[in-house]
């Protein structure tokens, strides 16, 4: 069986967000939760754990070893013990970076569309952000970032999503090297957030940022909880370079208390037993955004939409529909929740963000309605 093939009636059936969030007869397509079963490993994990009352404290470094073992099968590389520490999710990670390593009122930059905790992270914290836009094909603004870094909002934190969340950019090397070393040049701390490493297409390279030798001032926030739908079990990781140890040494009191037991073994197993898993359920994604390039073209030829290889998440151009917010048509109209644009940059109102980690049955019936929706 496909490892996205359930049912929407099972998926109703439960009780996260995506689910539980719109009346019963929207499809949701929206949060990043994926519609699929775990591995049986991961499974296993936790109902042992349960079952023996093995619920305290979480304890010992089996969850970076496990990264570590997977850093080096995957990419070739390998960080040593003292370059991990153990973390809540990504967003507490980036949130204890920035509140050791930055002051009230120092700008961060961020890519925009980004990912809209980036934005909240950084402006919720009492710090100001420096909007340095991707380019109009989805890459990194190399000189637009260096005009940004010597400006007069220059800053002291640049918040780097990678890949890109939400257009599914991969970083080349040499684009992360050049990043890298505008930041150690203009003395920016470099954090990065690789929570979709392994959210890549069949043949995709994606590189580790600490991997590059020009990097190595920079500092990465990782989990398994995307690449193994595992958010309900809180667990990270902080990933420094060999020169980033004073960002280590900045980090606020508590910073490494908020994983839990469960998400420590439910993330170990996943990192252990389940990377095929992983890499099955990105073969039957890149055939969803095959499939949805085919559906948009027959019926909505009005969204644009390029398949990019870093993500389960599609990013769809709306403009051409001429609505005043996509998003609020698809759903009042179409019955079909997606992302809106405006939460990844104020310029963004005409794009919407949907996911594609579900059955073909429930993306096909979603385009349907919305080509519905429009008459």
């Amino acid at each position: 069986m496909p490892l996205l093939s359930l049912s929407e009636a099972d998926l109703r059936t439960r009780t996260s967000l995506k689910w539980q969030t719109f009346e019963p007869d929207v499809l949701p397509l929206w949060v990043a939760e994926m519609d699929v079963q775990h591995h049986p490993a991961v499974v296993n994990a936790v109902v042992d754990a349960m079952r023996g009352g093995d619920t305290g404290y979480p304890c010992g470094t089996r969850y970076a070893e496990a990264y570590a073992t997977m850093a080096s099968d995957r990419w070739g590389w390998r960080p040593e013990p003292d370059q991990l520490r153990r973390s809540g999710d990504v967003m507490n990670a980036i949130l204890a970076l920035l509140m050791g390593n930055t002051a009230p009122g120092d700008h961060v930059v961020i890519n925009p569309p980004v990912y809209p905790p980036f934005w909240q992270v950084i402006e919720g914290y009492g710090r100001h952000i420096t909007q340095v836009p991707l380019t109009a094909s989805g890459r990194l603004d190399l000189a637009a970032l260096e005009a940004a870094f010597t400006g007069p909002d220059a800053p002291t934190a640049y918040l780097l999503c990678s890949p890109h969340n939400p257009n599914g950019t991969i970083h080349t090397a040499e684009e992360l090297a050049a990043v890298a070393t505008l930041c150690a040049t203009h003395s920016v701390l470099l954090i990065v957030d690789e929570i979709h490493a392994v959210l890549v297409d069949p043949g995709a390279g994606f590189v580790p940022v600490l991997s590059l030798p020009e990097a190595q001032a920079a500092v990465v926030a990782f989990s398994a909880g995307k690449g193994w739908n595992l958010a309900a079990f809180k667990a990270g990781l902080f990933i420094r370079g060999t020169d980033a140890q004073a960002a280590f040494d900045r980090l606020p009191p508590l910073a490494n208390q908020s994983t839990s037991q469960m998400g420590t073994l439910a993330h170990t197993a996943a990192l252990v037993h389940a990377q095929g898993w992983v890499d099955d359920v990105m073969v039957e994604v890149a055939a969803n955004k095959r499939l949805l390039a085919d559906l948009l073209a027959e019926h909505l030829p009005g969204v644009r939409y390029t398949p990019a290889p870093g993500t389960y998440l599609a990013w769809l151009d709306c403009t051409a529909l001429g609505l005043a917010r996509p998003r609020d048509h698809f759903l009042q109209h179409g019955r079909v929740a997606l992302n809106a644009g405006a939460d990844f940059g104020a310029d963004f109102g005409q794009f919407a963000r949907m996911n594609l980690a579900t059955s073909p049955a429930i993306i096909t019936e979603a385009v349907r309605r919305m080509a519905a929706s429009l008459g």
